[in-house]
C-alpha cells in the first residue's frame, strides 16, 4: 500500500476547499431578495387514504420595492407542486393552473387559501395526516427557492389552527386533468 504524500492531500483539500467557495449560490442568496418576503402560516388538509392532490395554503408579504412572482415549488409528500387559481362555476369549483405564476408586488401580501389561489400537490406519495409536518419550498422568480415547513391541519380545516368549512359547499372539479 502506498501512501501519498502530505503535500499531494494538503493539495487537493485544498482544491476541494476552494471548488465549494466556486459554487454556484443559489438565486435567493446571491440578490437577497428572499429576504424581502414573508412567508406567513404555510398549512394543508389532511387527505383520506387513497388521495392523489392536496392543497397548500399560505400568506405571502412583499416588502421590498421589486416584484416577485410565486411560479411553484416542492413538497416531500407530492410529486409535482402547482400556483392554482380557484373560481366557482354552477356550484362546481374548477381549479386551473396559473402557468405565469402569481405576482406579488412591493408592499403586497397576497393570501392563499381555500377557494381561492392555492398550491396543489399532486402526485401524493401517502395519505397527509392531521399534525404531521411536510418540508417543502416556494419558488419564486426573482428570490428563487425559499424553504417552508407545511402544518397539516383536519381535513375539514379551513384555517391553519383547524376552523371547519362551510358544509354546504360544493364539490371541485379538477379541469386540468388531476
Amino acid at each position: 500500500m502506498t501512501i501519498a504524500p502530505t503535500w499531494h492531500l494538503r493539495t487537493l483539500a485544498a482544491l476541494g476547499f476552494l471548488s465549494l467557495l466556486a459554487a454556484p449560490m443559489p438565486a435567493a442568496a446571491r440578490d437577497g431578495a428572499a429576504d424581502a418576503l414573508k412567508i406567513g402560516r404555510p398549512w394543508s388538509r389532511a387527505t383520506p387514504n387513497g388521495a392523489r392532490v392536496a392543497g397548500g395554503y399560505l400568506s405571502i408579504t412583499n416588502t421590498g420595492r421589486e416584484p416577485d412572482r410565486l411560479t411553484g415549488g416542492t413538497f416531500a409528500e407530492a410529486a409535482r407542486v402547482e400556483v392554482h387559481s380557484q373560481s366557482v362555476e354552477g356550484g362546481i369549483a374548477r381549479m386551473t393552473p396559473v402557468d405565469a405564476g402569481l405576482p406579488i408586488g412591493p408592499g403586497e401580501t397576497v393570501t392563499l387559501e381555500p377557494g381561492s389561489h392555492h398550491l396543489m400537490f399532486t402526485g401524493l406519495k401517502a395519505p397527509l395526516r392531521q399534525g404531521q409536518t411536510v418540508a417543502g419550498t416556494l419558488t419564486f422568480e426573482r428570490a428563487g427557492s425559499v424553504p417552508v415547513a407545511f402544518t397539516v391541519e383536519g381535513m375539514a380545516a379551513r384555517a391553519l389552527g383547524g376552523r371547519a368549512t362551510d358544509p354546504g359547499q360544493g364539490g371541485h372539479d379538477h379541469a386540468h386533468g388531476h
